[in-house]
Parts: C-alpha cells; structure tokens; sequence
C-alpha cells in the first residue's frame, strides 16, 4: 500500500512543463499577418494549477478509505471542479494577449474564442513578467532548415505544386482543441471564412455563393458535374494538361458529354479555335485549367471570357483555380467567372483536405432551373447551399460535419493572405516566378511551356538533361533538404521535375528557400552527371 501511495502521489505531483516560442514580425514588405505567442501545452495545463500540498493531502484520504488496491480516478479529482477551470479564461493566454501587442489583424489560433467571450474569473493569479535582456530572447525565423526553425519540426523545404509549406501561425491554429461543429464558437469562424473567401475571389455580388466541403480539390469538379451539367449536355473541356483528362472524365462519369480542345505540349488551345468550337454547337460550359501542374502552362482568363460572352452569352465559364487562386490574376466579378474551384493546400496556403469553390448568382440560377436533380448526394448544392448560407450568417447548421480544426487553419490562412492587396501578393509571385525561370535557364535547362507569356507563376516545369530521369535527381535534392516533384504528365513524365514556389515560400523571401532550391538543384545535377561518367 505504501509503494502504491507513493505511485499515485508521484503522478499526482508530475506536471508537464510549459514552454513558448516567441513570435515577431517578418522584416519584409510581404509580411504575413503574426498573432501573440501560443501556448504549445494541451488547454487544461493553462488553467491554475491546484497546490500540490491539497493533491497529496486528498490522494491520502482517497487510499486510506480504499477496501481495495483498486483506485477511482475520479476520487484523486481536486476539491475544485475542472468544469469549472474551463469556464473562465485562460491566465496565459490573457497574458500574451495583453504583453503581446501587434497591428496585424487578429487571427484565429487556439483559445481566441475564449478570450473573445468569456468573462475573466475573480480567481486569476497575478503575472509579473520575466525581466529579460533582448540578447536573451529567441528571434523568430521562418526558415525550415534544421537550425532555424519556428515552433514546426525541422524537415526538407517542400517545394512541390502543392501541398506547399505552411507558416507557423497556420501550423498551430490546426491543433485547435476540440469544437463542437454547431457550436457559436465554430460557427462563427466558419462563417467568417466564407465571408473572407468572397474577398480572395474577389466578388461584391452577395448573390455568389462560397462553398468550402471536406475533401480534395478533385470535389470542386464533382460539385460542377453534379449540379450544373445535366445528362446529354455538351461541355468543351480546354486541355492543356493532364488534369483536363480527369476534369472531362468526371463529366462524363456524371453523364455530360465533354468535348476535349487538346493543345500541343506544352501550349494552350488558342482563342480562334475556341470561338469556331463555340460556334460549332451549344456547351452548356467551358472549362479551363488556369494551371495546369502537370504542365506548368498558365491560361489567360480574361480574354476567354471575353470570347464566351461575344460568342456564347449563356455558356458557363468555369475556372479550374486548385494551382492558381492566391497567386494568379482571377478577379471573379471582373472576369465574369462562374464557377472557380480550387483547394486549401495550394497558394492559399492550408494544409490539405478542403475543396474550395466559389459559385456566381448566374451558376446558382442554373442550378435552381436544372430539370433533374443532382446527379450526386455528398456533391449536391441543394444539401451544401442553406448550410453555406446559415453558416456565413452564424447561424448552427448541419448537413455532413466539417473538418474543425482545418476551418481554423483556412480562417488564418486567409487573414495572413488578405493582409494585402491581392495585386501585391500577384506582384511578389511574379517576381519569384521570373527569377526561378531565369537561374532554371542559367542551368542550361529547359522549361516545358513553349512560349513565356504562358508560364505560371506559382510553379516551373523544367526538363532534364538528355539521359537523366526523376528517379536519379530527387533522391539528391531530398539529401539537400529539398522536395521537388517528378512529372505527371503521361507522355512524358520521365523526362521533367517540377518546381513549386506559391506562398509563404514565395511571399517571405527571408526564408531563403527559393535560393536553397536553386543551389540544390545545380549541385544535384553535376553530381548526377558526375557518377554517370
């Protein structure tokens, strides 16, 4: 009994520590929104902790009136009930609050809910702040190699198209504690993140409708087959890359008859070919793949819908945004689009898992007129829409649960993103696209679009040297702390890699990760070169 007595006490008495990581500002003029400090420690740990003397004196009562060697956990519970604990703000998190001012905008990370709802407790304990000389105070770094990291794990700088490198700001709103999906506190971030996502898009028109549904942006092309394209109608699928294929094979699946206008390698299909297709017969849409990642080739969006009003009035455009939105130009509104789908893991910069879409006032009306009903139940618009809808108006409301903690991420993601002009963020990944394109040539190597005007700005395809294949370069850009991906498009997949640089990769260039990328890939090649002679 003594040695047991002396386990529980032990337990009783062992707390987990609680550390920090100091947050500062970015010193560029492409800064990220930055919240106060978070507490890293599981939520119950912010809470007082009862004196360890009342612990010891309780366990001793709980096991001197034991029968048994048994021990209900519940009776080593402090006299103080935890429920209670949890119904007042947390004393660190007011802190930080108050220690920590910035002038970014507020974001959400864990326990903003609280501090934004809650009354303070007459119980606080007073904090007297540790006197500390800058020399001794940790400067936050941003960069992901191993001796510079934030709060993340140090880890290879991901640098594919997609899922991308997320802040740390972002990181830590996903291990937000547990919400309920109609609780006021969720549902009141969810429906600011639509509201937030109107802004990215770029659409005034309270009559478009965001949609953000757990799942990848391969959804966003269900969510358009299902409720806008019925059986038998027409859709020109415009190709420039392998995800045309998938985009024209999901219609089909639903029963549309996509109609593929298929470009060289490397090219998009051209605006007079485009208009004698329309000219041709009636597609209830076109769909265009802004960029293609299998490719790297970016289209125009702009003078396409200029060609479809001109010639076809009352064709659906829909924009094909997964790679684009958040670092390509897409104004909703100005471009007269009506569907742009993307994701959350791409430029917008969330980890991966929400499919993202935004759905015009004329989209909406031709699903409300649509003669059969959706060709989808999870894909359906009439089970998504008066969720959306309640949601954006704070409203609880339920079809399938949302992923919570992913929601929080996006909320951040879209404040850092929207801390900006969108025409700034557009600028800075231009810039990052025209140097990665230029040291890519330097190299000697070439790029898969035939022609610049067409190249994306959030990511290069780069052809291999003659004789060298993905399976030889990726494993020596890994060794380097680099992760770049192979290629994708069938035909010629063995031949090239692919080069992501969207986000905060591109946006804080004090990361160093773009020069890191480009210096890997030189010393990767001579090396492969080298072991082949």
């Amino acid at each position: 009994m003594a040695s047991l007595t002396a386990s529980i006490h032990h337990k009783v008495l062992s707390f987990p520590s609680v550390s920090f990581s100091p947050l500062s500002r970015l010193n560029s003029c492409y800064s990220f929104a930055s919240s106060s400090s978070i507490c890293r420690s599981p939520a119950h740990l912010l809470h007082r902790q009862v004196h360890h003397s009342h612990f010891a004196s309780t366990a001793a009562q709980t096991l001197a009136k034991a029968a048994s060697p048994t021990v209900a956990v519940s009776n080593l519970a402090p006299s103080r009930p935890y429920s209670s604990a949890t119904t007042r703000l947390s004393l660190i998190s007011r802190h930080l609050n108050e220690h920590h001012q910035s002038s970014y905008p507020p974001i959400n990370t864990p326990y903003t809910a609280e501090r934004e709802s809650l009354p303070a407790s007459t119980d606080d304990l007073p904090y007297t702040p540790l006197q500390r000389s800058p020399s001794h105070v940790q400067k936050r770094q941003l960069s992901t190699s191993a001796s510079n990291m934030s709060t993340q794990p140090p880890h290879p700088s991901l640098l594919i198209p997609g899922p991308i490198e997320i802040t740390d700001e972002v990181s830590q709103s996903m291990s937000h504690y547990a919400q309920s999906h109609v609780g006021q506190p969720f549902v009141n971030t969810f429906g600011e993140t639509l509201t937030l996502l109107r802004d990215l898009f770029q659409t005034s028109n309270p009559g478009s409708q965001p949609f953000v549904i757990a799942g990848s942006g391969t959804l966003g092309w269900d969510l358009v087959a299902a409720n806008l394209i019925e059986p038998g109608e027409d859709v020109l699928v415009l190709h420039s890359g392998y995800f045309a294929d998938s985009f024209a094979e999901c219609i089909a699946t639903y029963g549309g008859k996509p109609t593929q206008l298929k470009a060289p390698i490397g090219d998009r299909p051209q605006l007079p070919e485009i208009e004698a297709a329309l000219k041709e017969k009636k597609y209830k849409a076109v769909t265009v793949t802004h960029v293609d990642t299998s490719t790297g080739v970016l289209s125009h969006i702009q003078p396409l819908s200029d060609l479809i009003r001109r010639v076809s009035p009352d064709t659906l455009l829909v924009v094909d945004g997964v790679c684009s939105v958040g670092g390509e130009e897409l104004y909703f509104d100005k471009m007269s689009i009506d569907v742009a789908l993307t994701a959350s893991q791409k430029a917008i910069g969330c980890p991966p898992g929400l499919s993202i879409v935004m759905v015009s006032e004329k989209a909406m009306n031709v699903f409300k007129s649509r003669k059969s009903p959706p060709g989808s139940y999870y894909a359906s618009f009439k089970n998504w829409l008066p969720i959306m809808q309640n949601y954006e108006a704070k409203k609880p409301s339920y079809f399938a649960t949302p992923p919570t903690q992913l929601v929080n991420a996006l909320n951040t993601a879209l404040k850092q993103l929207l801390s900006q002009p969108i025409e700034a963020r557009i600028a800075q990944h231009h810039k990052i696209s025209q140097y990665v394109k230029s040291e890519i040539t330097k190299l000697g190597l070439k790029q898969l679009p035939t022609d610049p005007a067409n190249a994306a700005n959030t990511m290069t395809a780069i052809y291999l040297p003659e004789g060298m294949t993905p399976p030889e370069i990726l494993p020596k850009l890994m060794a380097k702390g680099v992760i770049f991906a192979g290629g994708l498009h069938r035909e010629i997949a063995t031949r090239y890699i692919r080069f992501g640089h969207m986000g905060v990769t591109a946006m804080d260039e004090s990361r160093g990760e773009i020069d890191k990328a480009i210096e890997a890939l030189k010393s990767g090649l001579a090396e492969v070169e080298k072991a082949k002679k």
